[in-house]
C-alpha cells in the first residue's frame, strides 16, 4: 500500500528507543524524513547514525519537558523545514501507590507527558492549518481508558492526551488536518523485555510461562494475550499519519489487542 509519505518531514519526541524508535524506523521505511529527539545528546546522536542508513534522519537534543528547551527544538525544527507529521510519544510512568505521590510528582508527570505534546501542537498546528495539510499524533495508553490503581497519574496524563486530541482535531475541522491519539497496550520494547526476563528470573520462572501467567490473572482481557509488537504500534501511528487514512480524525485508535473490554 502506498502510504504516500516520501519525502514528509516528521518530528517524533522521545525517538531514542522504545515505541519512538521504532516508529522513526517505521517512517524512514516508507520514504520519510525524520527528526529523532530525546534529552540526551550522546543517545541522539547515536540513534541518528543507526538509523541513518535507512534515510534522512536529523537529530535534536531537547528535554520538551522544559518550557525554554520546547522553544529551542520548535525553532530547530523550523530552521529544517515545514513540518508534516507531529508525533508527541514523549512519556514517563512510574508504579507508585497513589498516596505516595507528591504535588510535585504530579506536576512533573504533566509536564513530560502533557504540556509537551501541548506546547508542541501549539507551535505547529497553526501552521498545518495554513498550509491545509498535516497530521498530529499523540501516543497515550490503554490506561486512559482502564485506569490501574498503581498507575493513576501515568493513567490520567494519557486520558488528557486522548482529550486534547481530539480538541484539537475540533480546531482544524474542515481542513485536511488530523489529530488522532494511539493507545498501545502492554508493549515488548527493548528495555521492557530485559526488565519483564529479569522478573522472570526472580520468580523461578521461564519467560514463556510468566508471560503467559501475567496476560492469564493480570490482563484476562486480552484478546491477543500476549505484549504488541513494537512494530505494530509504530506501523498503526504511521498509517494515521498516511493520505490513506484521512477521513480517520478525532480517533483514539486502540492498539492495546481488546484489553479494554468495551466495543469502542
Amino acid at each position: 500500500m502506498e502510504l504516500n509519505l516520501k519525502n514528509k518531514l516528521v518530528l517524533i519526541t522521545g525517538s531514542t528507543a522504545g515505541i519512538g524508535k521504532g516508529t522513526a524506523i517505521s517512517f524512514l521505511k516508507e520514504g520519510a524524513k525524520v527528526i529523532i529527539n530525546g534529552r540526551s545528546e550522546e543517545n541522539v546522536k547515536a540513534t541518528v547514525k543507526e538509523l541513518s542508513a535507512l534515510g534522512t534522519v536529523y537529530g535534536i537534543a531537547a528535554d520538551v519537558a522544559d518550557k525554554a528547551e520546547c522553544e529551542k527544538l520548535i525553532n530547530k525544527v523550523n530552521a529544517i523545514g515545514d513540518l508534516d507529521v507531529l508525533i508527541n510519544n514523549t512519556g514517563v510512568f512510574t508504579v507508585k501507590p497513589f498516596v505516595d505521590v507528591t504535588d510535585e510528582e504530579w506536576l512533573e508527570y504533566y509536564q513530560i507527558n502533557v504540556m509537551s505534546a501541548v506546547r508542541l501542537s501549539r507551535a505547529f498546528l497553526p501552521k498545518m492549518i495554513e498550509r491545509n495539510a498535516g497530521r498530529i499524533i499523540n501516543v497515550a495508553s490503554e490506561a486512559g481508558i482502564k485506569p490501574y490503581p498503581e498507575l493513576i497519574p501515568y493513567g490520567i496524563s494519557k486520558t488528557s492526551l486522548i482529550t486534547l486530541s481530539r480538541g484539537l482535531a475540533e480546531v482544524a475541522k474542515g481542513t485536511n488536518v488530523t489529530v488522532n491519539s494511539v493507545l498501545p497496550g502492554p508493549t515488548w520494547t527493548e528495555g521492557f523485555g530485559t526488565f519483564i526476563t529479569d522478573l522472570a528470573k526472580e520468580n523461578g520462572k521461564d519467560l514463556d510461562t510468566f508471560v503467559k501467567d501475567y496476560f492469564k490473572y493480570d490482563q484476562p482481557t486480552s484478546l491477543i494475550q500476549r505484549y504488541a509488537t513494537v512494530e505494530e504500534v509504530a506501523d498503526t501511528i504511521v498509517f494515521l499519519a498516511s493520505d490513506k487514512a484521512s477521513a480517520i480524525n478525532g480517533a483514539a485508535q486502540r492498539v492495546e489487542g481488546g484489553i479494554i473490554h468495551s466495543i469502542l
